[in-house]
């Protein structure tokens, strides 16, 4: 499309009105967040790793090349091996947060409450509010630095109503080895792109969590009859005379994205969960905390 037409003022126009819708409902999602977060919160603790801390974590069996201070004898004694004794990670650890901010997640059916834009940005306030009562440090690429606060979730939703990340998935330059960075998104672009920006942020030692966010009308393909499908990020247009032949190809393609995004996580021992926003939200922040906390828990899928 050539510079300086009359759709690129447009496109700016709309920029700012999504900008400005955004921030008038930034304080809703902040409010729903934490509604999401008291459903689920009771019983939690912070986050437990092995690492250099004081607190006892867990025994394991000595491996060859490991120090032999850390041996201990006590246990060892009682039977034929010899056990290490792991302590538990206390140092402050990053986690960057971040929610798809391209068109395509304004979308809502008639079949959801919410767009997939403000489930995900509930999603991202519920678990800094989360993460920050465990005294982890919280991050939003292109929005926030890492911070360490009680109020990391409120600070974020406030940084998210005048600044709005500029590329359409998170810039990987400020990710640090053995820091963790959770994407939610609809992860609707070509689906090469999407591997070679996530093999890019793997490169550098991060550990990921995907968490798909669809619609219930793009996985059940509700259309029949004479039906105009729009690209919200191009605006090109799709007409389909018979809408219902198209699904069993439609939904097969879905699938089968999911399954790549899913085994491709697998391999780089990240986490994958796909998510339908006429779903709880707590149930994709109990199965996301679990990933965080190195204890899985699927959500539930509904049919």
């Amino acid at each position: 499309m050539p510079i300086g037409t009359t759709t690129d003022l447009t496109s700016s126009s709309d920029a700012l009105v999504r900008a400005r819708q955004r921030a008038a409902l930034m304080p809703d999602l902040l409010v729903e967040a934490n509604r999401v977060v008291a459903t689920v919160i009771a019983g939690w603790h912070g986050r437990k790793r092995r690492g250099v801390g004081e607190n006892f974590w867990q025994f394991r069996p000595f491996v060859h090349g490991e120090q032999v201070s850390r041996i201990d004898w006590r246990r060892s004694a009682r039977d034929d091996h010899i056990y290490l004794r792991d302590r538990e990670w206390e140092a402050a650890h990053t986690v960057w947060l971040w929610a798809d901010p391209s068109p395509s997640m304004r979308f809502q059916s008639k079949a959801a409450q919410v767009s997939k834009e403000s489930r995900a940005l509930v999603l991202i306030l519920a678990l800094a509010e989360i993460l920050s009562r465990s005294g982890e440090r919280i991050g939003y690429p292109g929005v926030i630095d890492p911070l360490s606060a009680r109020n990391a979730a409120e600070r974020i939703a406030t940084a998210l109503t005048t600044r709005r990340p500029e590329d359409d998935f998170p810039p990987d330059d400020r990710f640090r080895q053995h820091s963790e960075v959770v994407l939610i998104s609809d992860f609707l672009d070509p689906i090469d792109e999407t591997l070679a920006r996530i093999d890019r942020i793997g490169g550098r030692g991060v550990r990921g969590h995907l968490v798909m966010v669809n619609d219930p009308a793009e996985e059940v393909f509700p259309y029949s009859g004479r039906t105009e499908f729009r690209d919200p990020e191009t605006g090109a247009k799709l007409t389909a005379g018979r809408a219902e032949t198209l699904q069993a190809d439609y939904q097969n393609i879905m699938a089968a994205r999911r399954e790549t995004l899913a085994r491709h996580c697998r391999r780089l021992g990240w986490s994958f969960i796909a998510h339908r926003t006429d779903n709880l939200a707590s149930e994709v922040l109990v199965a996301l905390h679990g990933q965080l906390s190195g204890v899985p828990q699927a959500p539930r899928r509904s049919a």
